[in-house]
């Protein structure tokens, strides 16, 4: 096993932030200091890396816990504000999930359908202390012998809500294009015809898991900036898939490694999460993302240092390939040549499109930077890390 000429652990580390010895720098920074100084020296100079991602990410939700009504109800369906949340969980309990439309939307019957208010927009408006419309239905039993209520609730009055996302933080994704005669409408965004556009979901150098992309830092138990508040890793996502292809830094050059988060919604701000409807497809949550990175020896100082220009991804149509399942890449491009604005495709020319914010990403990883340097986010250690293989 290689010995690491730099060794610390997340108990030193936490030390240091109680203390206010500690030195924490952006994935952005980092890069600059490991070329310059290199990794031993900055593993040696720098304790944390703060990461951030702003991004849509369908598999959102909430558990909300809307309390008992007098007489009592168990319920068995559930609306917010005429959206449909999932009732079968317990009594009073219901899962919303970011994805979910409201009941009387066309959806695509006048195509591309618009989706202006989902679960993403329910969530975004509780946790801007809205009040939203609570309707809950039953069949009626003994102990719960009430078959309805409806109330107006907010955040505040709400007994427990918990922002639970089973996928998040996608190590890498596709680069969309539509290779077609038509325009699609796609959870990629509208794709123009004979890839009119190229459109990507990463903020590539800030993103937490290029920053650790063997998960040797995160894991069960991982302390999170969710949401404008603080949450945890709970478990790999669902579509989690580590042994993929790498580069050799180890960075994917396919949708990878994903995160289970949790959080409490009250901790949380409108500001980070945001309801999204996207044309002809459906609805989202965009969520704010962080994850600090320990730098406990000069292997991890490297990971952090990875750049725009060596993360790649692989051109995928969304046109004819992706909905037929099939598996064919018209290319690989680097976060460098798509945040520039434009790439090659068979010698043509083509506009990128962002879909998540690197601007918010960046203020994401200051905040966490901040917040670490102030003594007022101690690392968490994992319970045991992710699964790499």
């Amino acid at each position: 096993m290689k010995k690491h000429k730099v060794s610390k652990t997340i108990q030193e580390i936490n030390q240091k932030i109680k203390s206010g010895d500690v030195v924490v720098v952006t994935a952005e920074e980092i890069i600059d200091i490991v070329k310059n100084d290199g990794p031993v020296e900055a593993a040696r100079q720098v304790d944390v890396v703060t990461t951030g991602t702003f991004a849509p990410m369908c598999s959102s939700g909430a558990f909300i816990n809307f309390g008992h009504s007098t007489p009592t109800i168990k319920a068995s369906k559930v609306w917010l504000n005429k959206v449909p949340a999932y009732a079968g969980v317990a009594a009073v309990d219901c899962y919303i999930g970011a994805t979910e439309v409201v009941e009387d939307d066309p959806l695509n019957k006048v195509h591309p359908g618009e989706f202006n208010y989902g679960g993403g927009h329910v969530i975004q408006d509780l946790v801007a202390g809205k009040q939203v419309h609570l309707k809950a239905s039953a069949y009626g039993t003994d102990c719960y012998p009430n078959r309805l209520v409806e109330k107006d609730v907010t955040l505040r009055t709400l007994p427990q809500a918990t922002l639970c996302s089973p996928r998040n933080g996608y190590q890498n994704y596709n680069c969309a294009v539509n290779l077609t005669n038509k325009t699609i409408y796609t959870y990629m965004g509208a794709l123009k015809p004979k890839a009119g556009n190229a459109n990507y979901c990463s903020a590539g150098q800030l993103s937490p898991l290029f920053n650790d992309p063997y998960y040797k830092t995160i894991g069960l138990g991982t302390r999170i900036f969710l949401g404008g508040g603080e949450g945890y890793v709970t478990w790999h996502g669902t579509q989690h898939k580590p042994s993929i292809k790498r580069t050799k830094k180890g960075i994917p050059l396919t949708p990878a490694g994903t995160l289970w988060v949790m959080g409490d919604l009250k901790q949380m701000s409108s500001k980070w999460l945001v309801g999204v409807g996207i044309q002809g497809y459906g609805c989202s949550l965009a969520v704010g993302l962080g994850i600090p990175i320990p730098l406990l020896n000069e292997e991890i100082a490297q990971y952090t240092a990875i750049s725009d220009e060596e993360i790649f991804t692989q051109i995928i149509d969304y046109g004819n390939d992706y909905p037929k399942g099939i598996s064919r890449s018209y290319g690989k491009v680097s976060y460098a040549e798509l945040k520039s604005g434009s790439i090659k495709l068979n010698d043509q020319e083509v506009a990128t499109v962002p879909l998540s914010s690197v601007v918010r990403a960046g203020e994401i990883a200051d905040i966490l930077k901040k917040k670490i340097s102030q003594g007022k986010f101690m690392i968490g250690e994992p319970q045991f890390t992710l699964p790499r293989s």
